[in-house]
């Protein structure tokens, strides 16, 4: 009786030496890996593959965006800010432009320079937009343009993470707090 005891108390110690539990949303194993073909912020074609051997988080938005986009890329920037260094250089920005019509390569490139180098700007035609959105679930869609031409685009504001093979594993929504959000982070990070 007195082994069986010990047996139980070993299994229980051990079971709780498992990986910790993801701080934000866990989409490992619910969501592909990251797959898609797209135009960088410098005009060339690229495929997610090129992405591969570091974190990467994933974020659709537009440049024109006038509160999501900057808040949550901003609040990445502070979040990976509080990283090591090491992590730090293990995790690179994709941003993803649901508007191809306005965001050339260049007004990309000057938009994700803003936040620093670890942000690229990507987009593509509205073909592998739709695929790629489909693809994560996540849906966008343009509002009535008003007399100077301009428009709201509606997006999600959910930040996908992929850890350095490209599989999906957290999903970080702006409720998160930012002392999981930085957790998260630092794991991703890790795993590499």
């Amino acid at each position: 009786m007195h082994r069986w005891i010990v047996t139980a108390v070993a299994s229980l110690w051990l079971a709780g030496c498992g990986e910790p539990a993801w701080q934000t949303k866990d989409i490992s194993g619910l969501m592909p890996p990251l797959e898609f073909e797209l135009v960088d912020e410098n005009g060339r074609d690229v495929e997610a593959d090129q992405y591969l051997g570091k974190s990467t988080l994933l974020f659709f938005g537009f440049t024109h965006c006038p509160d999501v986009c900057p808040a949550t890329l901003s609040r990445l920037e502070a979040a990976i800010g509080r990283l090591d260094e090491s992590a730090r250089n293990d995790i690179q920005v994709l941003f993803v432009s649901v508007d191809p019509r306005r965001d050339d390569p260049q007004t990309l490139r000057a938009y994700t320079e803003s936040f620093g180098a670890r942000f690229i700007g990507l987009t593509g035609d509205r073909a592998a937009l739709d695929a790629l959105t489909r693809r994560y679930r996540v849906t966008y869609g343009y509002g009535e343009a008003d007399n100077d031409g301009n428009y709201a685009v509606s997006h999600s504001s959910a930040v996908f993470g992929f850890d350095e093979r490209g599989e999906a594993r957290v999903l970080i929504r702006d409720s998160d707090p930012m002392e999981a959000v930085v957790a998260d982070l630092e794991r991703l990070a890790d795993s590499a």
